[in-house]
């Protein structure tokens, strides 16, 4: 464990890194937003791009993993609707809390740390973690807010979540990949050592902007945000373990890998969707917040007990 432990540190640093010079003012707002900019379109693309490259739509498409891993959200997620719905909350902060629950830092934390500590057989479970979330839950959340305040369900609501899907660099960086891999050709040199050279940015990149961004929150309604960060860091992790290792046949190594991808905290993109819909923006920053302070501790023990 304490192996672990120190193998995650140095991408937990790399966070306080840029948590410091944010509240330093030394890393002002504009330039963690055109940061988060450059690592989101350029930098995570060219790593997925690269690494989708390899594999075949054969190796990374395990509907047992995909299963599993909805499963396991699927269940955290109506817990906390549930919960929600107790404490009467309006139906889109209920959706939206759901959402937190859920949803977490894949992109950013989760692909380059995970990648380097369990090893490149790692990148295509956790390949399908992202596609799940971005595809299945942020499309619900999309569709269920979009139908509420249009007093029904229409196909006109599918259209912008489609156009949406189709311009997320990630997404098209995956397809693109294994599109390429599906040829049976290597990637040009060239090429390739430019996706390399542009991916090596992703990581420091992306873990100095999560850092960086959490400078400017604060944490509002402790308890909910204690609820909040549970959810994500404790409920998330045991719920998908349970479908992984008892529920459904999945490989032992890939089951691990979904387990530890569902143990991060709440991703950052969920504060975007809370900001553009003005759905409780300050409760899921704060969630973010806290979940990714509390996971120093919480993703070691769950990397340790799922490594092999």
């Amino acid at each position: 464990m304490e192996a672990i432990f120190l193998k995650t540190l140095p991408f937990f640093a790399l966070i306080g890194l840029g948590y410091a010079s944010a509240r330093a003012r030394f890393f002002p707002e504009d330039a963690t937003r055109y940061l988060t900019k450059f690592v989101f379109y350029f930098a995570l693309s060219a790593m997925l791009l690269r690494f989708s490259a390899t594999l075949s739509l054969a190796e990374v498409l395990d509907w047992a993993v995909i299963g599993a891993y909805l499963w396991g959200t699927l269940s955290v997620y109506l817990v906390a609707t549930a919960v929600a719905l107790l404490r009467r909350l309006p139906f889109e902060q209920v959706v939206m809390e759901a959402q937190v629950a859920v949803i977490g830092n894949t992109g950013f934390l989760g692909l380059p740390m995970l990648a380097l500590i369990l090893g490149a057989a790692a990148i295509g479970p956790i390949m399908l973690v992202l596609s799940v979330d971005l595809i299945v839950f942020s499309t619900l959340l999309t569709v269920l807010i979009s139908a509420r305040r249009d007093g029904r369900l229409s196909l006109a609501v599918l259209r912008p979540v489609a156009l949406g899907l189709a311009r997320n660099p990630m997404i098209v960086a995956i397809v693109a990949g294994l599109a390429w891999s599906a040829t049976g050709l290597a990637l040009p040199r060239p090429v390739d050592d430019l996706l390399a050279l542009l991916g090596g940015a992703a990581t420091p990149g992306a873990l100095f902007a999560i850092g960086a961004s959490l400078a400017g929150r604060h944490v509002a309604r402790p308890a909910v945000t204690l609820w909040l960060s549970l959810a994500k860091l404790v409920l998330h992790p045991a719920a998908v373990a349970l479908a992984a290792f008892v529920v459904f046949p999945v490989e032992r190594f890939a089951a691990g890998v979904i387990v530890a991808a569902a143990s991060l905290p709440v991703a950052g993109n969920v504060y975007m969707l809370a900001a553009h819909y003005e759905v409780v923006p300050e409760r899921v920053s704060a969630a973010i917040l806290v979940s990714t302070l509390v996971s120093l501790l919480t993703v070691p023990l769950v990397i340790g007990w799922v490594s092999p």
